[in-house]
């Protein structure tokens, strides 16, 4: 990735995109597991915070975790609901592109997830 581009805003970019793919097919902590260790020093030899970079990682994979094809909260909603997987996953679209907003803004805005971190120290 670092042979790609020196630019943090572009790394940060590809590695939201792979996450969100990755969140699609993979359990969350299968993903976190197997990536971690390779994203990791990538990212910190561009000087991201280790913290802002975790809650990046959890917050890519959630979204991933409610999109098809695998999207297993899809399917305990549709059953909580009492409803069909078609109508959840239309219902499910307002809040992904919000939720793909709020991964943007936390993602290069690091202040918003380093806030409580800072403060405690």
């Amino acid at each position: 990735m670092l042979s790609l581009t020196d630019s943090v805003i572009l790394i940060l970019l590809l590695i939201n995109v792979l996450l969100l793919i990755v969140g699609c097919f993979m359990e969350t902590l299968c993903a976190i597991m197997i990536l971690a260790p390779i994203l990791f020093p990538v990212v910190t030899s561009l000087g991201v915070d280790p913290i802002h970079f975790g809650i990046i990682m959890v917050v890519n994979l959630a979204i991933g975790f409610i999109t098809p094809p695998l999207g297993v909260n899809l399917f305990v909603a549709s059953r909580v609901g009492e409803t069909t997987l078609d109508n959840v996953i239309k219902g499910i679209i307002p809040f992904l592109f919000l939720m793909i907003a709020t991964l943007l803004l936390i993602t290069y805005v690091p202040a918003i997830s380093m806030f409580l971190p800072n403060l405690l120290g």
